[in-house]
């Protein structure tokens, strides 16, 4: 074996990341790890003032980076963003979907126009920045990355998550769907991460040691703990590099042992 071919199997130096959700705390999170391992990375987000600052953030570390605005379940805006990413950049080399939303309610009091939302952000946005993107990649001719973002939801029920368990089993036969489409035919891995509850300005009320949820929800994490936006850049970093080439149609388990238990 060539000690080249291992020195450069998690190198992404160079390439092109398109991050949705680029302003919460996993989108944020990734967009400063692939911007601190060398990638060039395009952020957006619904609200242009998030991505305007957080952009400026990551130019503020030394990190060459681009924004637009726009609604990811809107296939003008995703055209647009598309559009702008591979016009500040040339081309798109990674694809990381982390745009999504969810509002648990009982099934007999959610209104249908939210739980359309909720599939709308999560499963129409996502399959709108895959043909967009991916179209984009095909086009390149030279493979690419696809990463989305779903859940340890996505093969466990919950209470009140008709919507968002729903939403993020379609992203699981979504990433396989397009790996049986896109990787042997154009060299695009397909993968997803299945995160479970990690900190941010939602959970963050669930950190709190003292408290029953906090308590009760680390009897199912062998790991020992909840989770922090960090620990997702090494995997995603894993994924958008030649380490994962033979890996396509997965669904990463990124849970702090939660599916183990």
């Amino acid at each position: 074996m060539d000690k080249k071919f291992v020195d450069n199997l998690f190198d992404v130096k160079g390439k092109t990341a398109l991050i949705t959700g680029a302003t919460g705390a996993l989108g944020k999170a990734i967009a400063f790890g692939y911007g601190h391992a060398g990638m060039k990375v395009f952020v957006t987000g619904r609200k242009a003032d998030k991505n305007i600052a957080l952009c400026e953030e990551l130019k503020a570390a030394g990190i060459e980076c681009a924004q637009e605005a726009g609604d990811p379940a809107v296939e003008s805006d995703v055209v647009r963003i598309v559009d702008a990413c591979k016009a500040a950049f040339g081309e798109i080399n990674v694809l990381f979907t982390a745009a999504g939303y969810n509002n648990p309610q009982p099934i007999v009091e959610q209104e249908l126009d939210e739980w359309k939302k909720i599939m709308d952000s999560d499963v129409q946005g996502t399959w709108l920045f895959c043909k967009y993107a991916g179209k984009q990649m095909i086009d390149q001719g030279k493979g690419g990355k696809v990463i989305m973002v779903s859940s340890a939801r996505s093969k466990l029920g919950m209470a009140n998550y008709t919507g968002y368990c729903t939403a993020k089993a379609g992203i699981d036969l979504m990433a396989q769907s397009l790996a049986s489409e896109w990787t042997a035919k154009y060299g695009i891995n397909v993968n997803t991460i299945n995160p479970t509850v990690f900190r941010s300005e939602l959970t963050e009320w669930m950190f709190d040691p003292e408290s029953a949820v906090y308590k009760n929800f680390l009897k199912r994490l062998p790991v020992g703990r909840l989770g922090e936006p960090e620990d997702f850049v090494g995997p995603s970093i894993f994924l958008a590099s030649d380490a994962s080439n033979f890996m396509t149609g997965a669904n990463v388990a990124v849970d702090g042992g939660y599916w183990a238990n």
